[in-house]
C-alpha cells in the first residue's frame, strides 16, 4: 500500500522544523513518493484543515510533555517529586528542580525549550501554507474563514511564545521555517514582548467568538482567548519587560467580563470547570478537546495519573490505564510530629484548611452517574479487591495500607497519630503515605460513560477574575478585589459562608492574593509564574527550600544540547 505523502512530509518536516529552531537543518530535501511537493501539496479543504490543525496537537502534548508541567510546578512552593524510599531520584534531578540548583547539563532545560519550539515551528509552517492561498475559493473557502484560520495559528504560536518568554526570557522569535538552514539570535524580552502583543492585537477582529462557534468553540482560538493571552501578558509584564502594564491588564479583563469579546459565565459548582461538561461550558475561555478513545493529555503520565498514589486507580474504579505512579504530590503543611511549619509560603492543604466548609475538602469520591464530591485524596482508602473483599490502597515498598498524610517523612506502617522516630523531612527522606494529592480532573469508574472525557481547560473565566483583582488590589482597591475574587469563590463554600472575603478587602494582603491564587489554580501549571510575579520565587522560603542566592534562577537556563546546537544562542545571565 503507497504511503500517504501527506503524512510523511509534515511528520518529516515536524522533526526538522524543531532542529531549525535551534541548530538549522541542513537538508530540507523530500523523499517524494508521488507528484505533490511541499508547493502544491495543498489540494482540498481538507487538506487545509488538516494542516491548520497539525500545531494544535502538539501543543496540547505541550502542557506537560518537554517537563513542562514539572518546571512550573517542583520548581513552586505547591508540588514535589520526592525520593521515595529509592523511587523518583532519578539522579537527583527533581531534587535540583526544588532546590532551584538545576544546571544546563540538566535534560529538562532543553526539553522544555525543544517541546515549545516544536509547536511554534509547527504552526509557522502551516501559516506559511495559508498565508501562500491566493485564493481561497480553490478550497472551498471563504477569504473570512481562511483570514480566521491564519489568526487562530497566530494566536496558538502566541501562546507558546508567551510561555517561552516566561520560561526563558531570552528567545528566538521565529516567523519563518521553510528554506531556513539556521537558526534566528535572540531577542530582547522587550522584543519578544512587542511581537507578541502586537500578534495578539492583529488576529483579535479576525477571530470568530464563543457565541458565533456555539458548541463547537473547544479547541478554537476565539477573540476571548486572544483577550485572555493579552491579560497574561500583561499581568506579567513587569517581570517580563521591567514596564508595568497592570491598567492594560485590568482593561483587557473587565472588557472580557463585560463581554466585548464573547458571552463567558462562571460556573455555580466548583467541579464544573474541569467535568466532562466543560467543552461547552461557558467559563472555558480555550480548552483542548479530549476524551478516552482519543487524546487526554492532561490525562497521561507527564501531568495527572501521575499525580495519584500506588493503587488508587482501584478506589476510582478506573482500571484502564493500570496502576498510578506517585510523581507528584502537594508539599507539606506538617512535620512528621504534625507540627504545622512556621513559614508562610507553600502548605497548600492548610491554605484550603484555612476555610473549613470548603467543599473541595472533601477526600475525593465518585458518587456514579459521572458525578463525584471533594479534590482530594488522604488517609486511607478502602476498595473492593478483584476477589471481591474490602482492601485499601497499599504502596509497592511493603504490603500495609498506606494512610496518606500531609507530612513527608518514613512512616511506613505506622498508624496514624504514632510518633516516629525518624524526624528527617524532605525531598530525600520519603515514602508512599507522604503528601496528599489533588485531583481536579475526575476519574470515573470505567464503566463511566463519560470517564476521561474532560476538555483541559488551559483559560478558564475565572482566571479573568483573579487577574483584574489583582490589578484592583495592586492599585489600593481591596474592596473591589474582594467583590471580584468572591464572585468565583463563593461555588467553593456553602450558601452564606463566612468564608468569603469581606466587602471592604480588608482580610486581602500580599499573602492572602498569593495563597487565594493556590487555592483556585491549584497543579494548573502556573504556581512558579505566580511566586515570581510577587517577587517570592527566589526569596522565599518554603518546605525544605532556603532562599536562592540570587534571582537568577527567576528563568531557566537554556539547555546544553540547544546551545551545542546553534552558536548563534546565548546562555542566560547566572549559568
Amino acid at each position: 500500500m503507497k504511503s500517504n505523502p501527506i503524512s510523511k512530509y509534515m511528520l518529516r518536516f515536524a522533526a526538522c522544523a524543531l532542529l531549525s529552531v535551534t541548530a538549522g537543518c541542513t537538508n530540507l530535501d523530500e523523499e517524494l513518493y508521488d507528484r505533490i511537493t511541499s508547493e502544491n501539496f495543498l489540494q482540498t479543504r481538507d487538506d487545509v484543515t488538516r494542516d491548520f490543525l497539525r500545531a494544535f496537537e502538539h501543543s496540547y502534548w505541550s502542557i506537560q510533555g518537554g517537563s513542562t508541567f514539572m518546571l512550573q510546578e517542583n520548581s513552586s512552593d505547591e508540588m514535589m517529586t520526592p525520593n521515595r524510599q529509592g523511587d523518583w531520584f532519578d539522579g537527583g534531578q527533581f531534587q535540583r528542580v526544588h532546590y532551584h540548583t538545576w544546571t544546563p547539563q540538566d535534560g529538562y532545560t532543553s526539553d522544555a525549550w525543544n517541546a515549545l519550539y516544536g509547536g511554534v515551528t509547527l504552526a509557522t509552517n502551516s501559516l506559511e501554507d495559508l498565508e501562500g492561498i491566493t485564493d481561497p475559493t480553490k478550497f472551498d473557502m471563504t477569504r473570512e474563514e481562511l483570514d480566521g484560520m491564519i489568526a487562530e495559528l497566530k494566536v496558538l504560536r502566541a501562546w507558546l511564545n508567551i510561555r517561552l518568554l516566561d520560561f526563558y526570557r531570552n528567545i528566538v522569535i521565529v516567523t519563518k521555517v521553510k528554506g531556513q538552514t539556521e537558526g534566528g539570535v535572540q531577542a530582547t524580552p522587550q522584543e519578544a514582548f512587542a511581537f507578541i502583543e502586537q500578534e495578539l492585537k492583529d488576529a483579535l477582529p479576525k477571530l470568530s467568538t464563543n457565541t458565533t462557534l456555539g458548541d463547537n468553540v473547544t479547541g478554537r482560538w476565539t477573540q476571548g482567548g486572544a483577550a485572555a493571552l493579552l491579560v497574561r501578558l500583561y499581568l506579567n509584564a513587569k517581570v517580563y519587560t521591567g514596564t508595568d502594564r497592570f491598567a492594560d491588564c485590568a482593561t483587557f479583563a473587565q472588557d472580557i467580563i463585560d463581554g466585548k469579546y464573547g458571552a463567558y459565565a462562571l460556573e455555580s459548582r466548583w467541579d464544573a470547570p474541569f467535568d466532562y461538561t466543560n467543552p461547552t461550558s461557558k467559563e472555558t475561555i480555550f480548552g483542548f478537546p479530549g476524551s478516552f478513545a482519543q487524546t487526554h493529555w492532561q490525562y497521561d503520565g507527564g501531568m495527572y495519573f501521575w499525580m495519584l498514589p500506588n493503587l488508587a486507580p482501584s478506589y476510582f474504579g478506573f482500571t484502564d490505564f493500570g496502576n498510578a505512579n506517585p510523581k507528584y504530590a502537594m508539599q507539606p503543611g506538617r512535620d512528621v510530629d504534625s507540627v504545622e511549619y512556621s513559614f508562610a509560603l507553600g502548605k497548600p492543604f492548610i491554605k484550603f484548611q484555612k476555610y473549613k466548609d470548603d467543599l473541595r475538602l472533601k477526600k475525593y469520591k465518585n458518587l456514579g452517574n459521572s458525578k463525584r464530591d471533594g479534590m482530594f485524596l488522604y488517609g486511607y482508602l478502602p476498595y473492593t479487591n478483584p476477589a471481591g473483599k474490602a482492601d485499601t490502597v497499599r504502596g509497592f515498598k511493603g504490603p500495609y495500607p498506606l494512610f496518606l498524610r500531609d507530612q513527608v517523612g518514613k512512616f511506613l506502617d505506622a498508624k496514624p497519630g504514632t510518633k516516629i522516630a525518624d524526624k528527617v523531612s524532605n525531598m530525600n527522606n520519603a515514602d508512599n503515605n507522604s503528601g496528599l494529592y489533588p485531583v481536579k480532573y475526575p476519574y470515573y469508574p470505567s464503566d463511566d460513560a463519560n470517564k476521561i472525557s474532560s476538555a483541559y481547560a488551559e483559560v478558564r473565566f475565572a482566571e479573568i477574575y483573579y487577574a483584574l483583582a489583582e490589578c484592583k488590589y495592586r492599585a489600593g482597591n481591596k474592596a473591589a478585589a474582594a467583590t471580584l475574587l468572591n464572585a468565583v469563590r463563593k461555588r467553593n463554600y456553602p450558601a452564606g459562608s463566612p468564608s468569603l472575603y469581606k466587602a471592604d478587602g480588608s482580610q486581602l494582603t500580599d499573602q492572602e492574593m498569593l495563597d487565594e491564587w493556590m487555592r483556585e489554580f491549584l497543579a494548573e501549571g502556573r504556581r512558579r509564574t505566580d511566586l515570581i510575579r510577587w517577587g517570592v520565587f527566589s526569596t522565599g522560603t518554603w518546605w525544605d527550600k532556603k532562599p536562592d542566592g540570587d534571582n537568577h534562577t527567576d528563568i531557566f537556563p537554556i539547555g546544553q544540547n540547544v546551545l551545542n546546537s546553534s552558536p548563534q544562542l546565548k546562555q542566560n545571565p547566572g549559568y
